[in-house]
């Protein structure tokens, strides 16, 4: 979800992190997954140094690195999810651990929860706190509006596609007309994902294609963990699926579903 926004007034970085997850299948990481988070971590690094704000909508370490090349926050104004409001113990105990190891580096720190922010003809709307997906068990989260006075670009941090209300509402709400949505954590079915919490956030990416703006939908992160995305989206209408991008599909590149390919990569090419 690390993600560069370009305007004519400012440059703004959002989630600066990436991460492998440390089992899958019964599997730790394959070396393939690994340097290719190395790679990626220096292109993060790249854009993250020649942006003028960045952005930390919660403290999951995929979205956001303590331990690594924290120069990046040198001379930034960082807009950041409250550090000990609306957050559960394990994100608030990462929140404090953030804020030392970037002390003293930017030029400004600023809890972002509810604020909005004007840089020449550039608006930032964050959203209050909301569920990380559909309970607080892991957390609250902030999302990103950033309106140029041209487009208006939604980030929608890990929401797991907007299934509750309130989600749902900042969105609609934004209007916006390209949007970067994590989507529901379908791989987690009959898990720790229940099939009306499923429904639910398809339904509402649907809302979200038929009451904004939207030209360009582009859901990923947590959908992308399933080998059979594309399955959940065969019974949306034609005019609707148009607008669906993954975010491999938004910047031109070939889908490359590293994590949930782990067994086979495992199979292919062992360590």
């Amino acid at each position: 979800m690390a993600t560069y926004v370009r305007t004519r007034d400012v440059k703004i970085f959002i989630d600066p992190g990436v991460s492998v997850a440390p089992r899958r299948y019964g599997l730790p990481p394959h070396p393939i997954e690994n340097e290719r988070k190395k790679k990626d971590w220096k292109k993060i690094v790249r854009y993250a140094k020649k942006s003028d704000i960045i952005i930390i909508t919660h403290y999951h370490y995929d979205h956001h690195d303590p331990n690594n090349d924290v120069e990046i926050y040198e001379d930034k104004l960082v807009l950041i999810k409250h550090p000990t409001e609306f957050i559960n113990w394990s994100q608030k105990r990462r929140a404090y651990y953030y804020l030392k190891k970037i002390e003293g580096l930017p030029s400004e720190i600023i809890y972002a929860d509810g604020k909005s922010f004007e840089f020449g003809n550039t608006k930032i709307i964050i959203s209050p706190p909301v569920p990380h997906g559909t309970t607080t068990r892991l957390g609250w989260v902030i999302q990103v509006l950033i309106d140029d006075g041209k487009d208006r670009f939604l980030f929608s941090s890990d929401i797991q596609g907007a299934p509750l209300q309130e989600q749902l509402d900042f969105i609609l709400k934004m209007n916006p007309t390209i949007a970067i949505i994590d989507g529901p954590s379908t791989y987690l079915l009959g898990r720790k994902v229940s099939e009306d919490d499923i429904k639910i956030a398809f339904k509402n990416l649907l809302k979200i294609a038929r009451k904004t703006d939207i030209r360009e939908l582009i859901v990923d992160h947590h959908f992308l963990r399933d080998l059979e995305w594309g399955k959940w989206l065969e019974k949306w209408p034609k005019k609707r699926k148009k607008i669906i991008k993954t975010a491999a599909d938004y910047i031109g590149q070939s889908i490359n579903l590293l994590e949930a390919n782990r067994k086979k990569l495992y199979e292919e090419y062992q360590p």
